[in-house]
């Protein structure tokens, strides 16, 4: 397959190089110790039209390829993972969903916004008892007129104190199983609707992520997104582009890994010579641009068959799986490179290391992944 890229590609893989060096790089650390929302970073892409990379033009986005969001994910995270996450959900599972499934009227009410970065989007299907079982989720969502009222709270929601916007995922029927969810367009400063615990991470510490909770939202029909009872389906598909997403942060993740252990490999002497003279050293560095390269053709693939409308779930799952595993792969090895130095805040793989664990976590578990590649072979 020709991974060769178009000149509309190069061109946005280095504006988010230039984005992230420039804008993102000074005070990450120090936004990751305060936890502390990156807002100026944010509206700067916004101003860069990184917030719309896959909206049509006519919504006043770039629309580019899939392949090209993958290559500015991969920059961004190579320096901000929590930059990285915040324009991933923003991108792919807000824009993409209301893009994908979304009538004429909700793409011309919203899209423009999020595409200009005057809003932020969101994305609310987990909740505290349906994480990896998402379809038996208990949020509901009950006819009134020509509204739902929606009742219940959501859990893990990216950005959920700062975004305006949510696709935001319900039960409509309570005895249809997976067949009963419904996905809502809502808007976060709807009454009725309040931000809950602020989880206190691991890492990705500058992205915020809290409960939301609905006490009685009202919802226009029109914001139904899809039809009523696909709302699963809805997820489902959004889910394939966000794992392209969260590999390529794994992989931005990755790289950083490297270019800091190969720094301070070259930098710090034992027994009368650089370390990176050693053979053990050497082997670490080796491992880590072989899975590098791997994960970056799985990606590729992920991304053009998306392109071409293909089915890629499978690819999507296999780039997420091989991504995110190999990216807390080369932290640990970044951090032994570095030894007790690696321990300590004063070098930023600390960072990475904290940083790449919930990559095996969040949109579908390395289990999950293995779960969807697993059926994938089985159906033939």
């Amino acid at each position: 397959m020709d991974f060769q890229l178009s000149e509309e590609e190069i061109a946005i893989r280095d504006l988010a190089r230039d984005f992230a060096r420039g804008e993102c790089e000074p005070g990450a650390a120090q936004r990751d110790k305060d936890e502390a929302f990156p807002v100026e970073q944010i509206r700067k892409a916004g101003e860069l039209g990184l917030m719309g990379l896959l909206v049509p033009e006519q919504y006043g986005g770039a629309e580019l390829s899939n392949l090209a969001l993958s290559l500015a994910l991969i920059e961004i995270n190579r320096v901000d993972a929590s930059v990285g996450v915040t324009l991933s959900v923003h991108n792919s599972l807000t824009c993409g969903s209301i893009n994908a499934w979304g009538t004429d009227d909700l793409k011309s009410r919203y899209l423009p916004k999020l595409a200009s970065g005057e809003w932020l989007g969101g994305y609310a299907l987990s909740e505290t008892n349906a994480g990896s079982d998402a379809g038996s989720l208990q949020c509901r969502a009950d006819k009134d007129g020509d509204d739902y009222v929606i009742t219940g709270s959501k859990a893990w929601i990216t950005s959920g104190d700062h975004a305006d916007v949510l696709v935001l995922f319900a039960r409509t029927d309570p005895d249809a199983g997976n067949k009963g969810i419904t996905a809502f367009v809502v808007e976060t400063a709807s009454e009725g609707l309040s931000v809950g615990k602020k989880e206190p991470k691991l890492g990705l510490r500058s992205s915020s992520t809290t409960l939301i909770h609905l006490d009685g939202v009202r919802v226009p029909a029109k914001n139904v997104l899809g039809e009523v009872g696909q709302g699963f389906k809805v997820a489902l598909h959004t889910l394939d582009g966000g794992r392209i997403g969260i590999a390529s942060q794994a992989l931005g993740i990755m790289e950083a890994c490297l270019e800091a252990s190969m720094k301070y490999a070259r930098e710090r002497e034992q027994f009368g010579k650089p370390i990176a003279q050693f053979q053990p050293i050497q082997w670490k560095l080796a491992e880590m641009s072989v899975k590098i390269d791997a994960g970056r053709l799985l990606i590729y693939n992920a991304s053009a068959l998306k392109d071409r409308g293909e089915r890629h779930t499978r690819e999507a799952a296999t780039a997420k799986l091989v991504n995110s595993r190999g990216a807390n792969w080369c932290a640990s090895q970044a951090v032994q490179i570095h030894g007790g130095a690696g321990y300590c805040t004063d070098f930023p793989v600390e960072r990475y290391f904290r940083d790449a664990r919930i990559t095996e976590i969040y949109e579908g578990t390395t289990e999950i992944q293995k779960l969807v590649i697993a059926r994938s072979l089985l159906r033939g």
